[in-house]
């Protein structure tokens, strides 16, 4: 088959997918929550570093995202397991845009760190919430199409905010990137609150797991399953490991712009909007061209290219050499997402993937702190090029651990309705 036929017919499954009215919804509501979560998290960066000047402090604030993913993840595990999924999905929504409301009218730092601790605590919900309702709104042969289209439009908007925000925090302050960032999150709960998602295993039986006890009852059955199971224990170890490495990285790219490219805030923005065109063509790879995509290679291999690229990064200076890079990274990370998330939620039961996808999410964050703890006291000893260095080095040893543990069968668990 010709790769234009084999775009083609990505391109059918895409909008077959996207026009589903099961799915339509979310996809929908994510598309225009990440479009203000883009300016969001522009305007926070800009705004705190322009506040203190510190690459520590650029540290800080996303550490204040970290933490409330570290305490609170085994509760949202059980909770997104236990309960209506749909009800999550709305009230992290609901809740997140009064937070992001109160930045039209910022009190200082610290009130910018205690708003990006609360959205964390409602992404701990959402995001895994997400993760464990596709399955239900999808069939397995449109599981794969299902997560690529949410990825690539999500970056398509991201490419867009990107270009407005610099612009717009330019114009008229940071103030109005955040006004645009609650409402969309209202959009979003409104949207999801049509769909229509089915009860699942764990809903069921609530009601006989009442109390502390069987909140923590639960969460040590999700942790057995976890440890016993032979792919989602080694993905714990391998993305452990990639978020020791990207973790400072990815948080010191406004550093990186400011004093190694010498570009403004505006030039940083484009630095985002790189990356996000790179993640919008990212996952036609895996569609067009991989026989299966649960071979471990469509995962690790994307881990070696990117640290490449983090590498690189701490050695070039022309912007368009830069952007070229980031484009690769974000079309190497798209790649990495679509196989990561269509393996596990085809391979996790049910009544446990709530529980399975915040797990990583907490393995994931602590070490992303560890990371921003060394590299925020690594960037201001010693600059931030030795942090780019020391962090893709890391990151492509990670993606060698993953096809060391998993390569082989490693993500080819048999799923219903798809072949083994």
């Amino acid at each position: 088959m010709t790769l234009a036929r084999r775009l083609g017919g990505v391109a059918r499954s895409y909008a077959s997918v996207a026009r589903s009215p099961a799915y339509f919804p979310l996809w929908l509501g994510q598309v225009l929550s990440g479009f203000g979560d883009t300016l969001h998290y522009i305007a926070l960066v800009v705004l705190v570093y322009e506040i203190t000047g510190r690459g520590a402090a650029v540290a800080v604030l996303v550490a204040a995202e970290v933490v409330p993913v570290l305490v609170l993840g085994a509760l949202a595990g059980v909770v997104i397991d236990r309960f209506s999924r749909k009800a999550v999905l709305v009230g992290s929504d609901l809740a997140r845009a009064a937070l992001v409301l109160t930045l039209v009218w910022p009190r200082g730092v610290g009130h910018a760190y205690l708003v990006a601790a609360g959205l964390a605590a409602g992404a701990v919900f959402f995001g895994p919430t997400v993760q464990a309702v596709i399955p239900a709104l999808t069939t397995p042969e449109q599981r794969l199409a299902a997560n690529s289209v949410a990825w690539s439009t999500g970056r398509l908007v991201q490419i867009v905010a990107s270009a407005v925000a610099g612009g717009l925090i330019a114009a008229v302050g940071t103030g109005t990137a955040f006004a645009l960032n609650a409402a969309t999150f209202l959009v979003s709960a409104l949207l999801i609150a049509r769909l229509r998602i089915p009860a699942h295993a764990g809903q069921v039986g609530a009601d006989a797991r009442r109390g502390l006890g069987g909140y923590v009852a639960d969460a040590r059955a999700g942790l057995a399953f976890a440890l016993r199971d032979r792919l989602v224990s080694r993905l714990v170890v391998v993305q452990s490991v990639a978020s020791l490495a990207v973790g400072a990285t990815g948080a010191m790219l406004v550093v990186l712009s400011e004093r190694h490219l010498g570009l403004s805030p505006a030039g940083f923005a484009w630095l985002i909007g790189a990356i996000g065109a790179g993640a919008l063509v990212g996952p036609l790879i895996p569609n067009a061209l991989a026989r299966d995509p649960r071979d471990a290679r469509w995962l690790f291999v994307p881990y070696v290219i990117r640290g490449v690229g983090d590498v690189l990064l701490a050695v070039v200076t022309p912007l368009p050499v830069v952007l070229a890079i980031l484009f690769v990274y974000g079309l190497n990370t798209a790649t990495g997402v679509v196989v990561f998330n269509t393996a596990l939620q085809g391979a996790v039961p049910d009544a446990v993937r709530g529980r399975v996808f915040t797990l990583l999410d907490v393995a994931w964050n602590a070490n992303r702190l560890l990371s921003l703890a060394a590299g925020g006291l690594i960037v201001d000893a010693f600059g931030v090029r030795p942090l780019f260095w020391s962090g893709g080095t890391l990151l492509a040893l990670a993606g060698v651990l993953g096809l060391v543990l998993l390569g082989g069968d490693g993500l080819r668990r048999p799923v219903p309705g798809m072949p083994p």
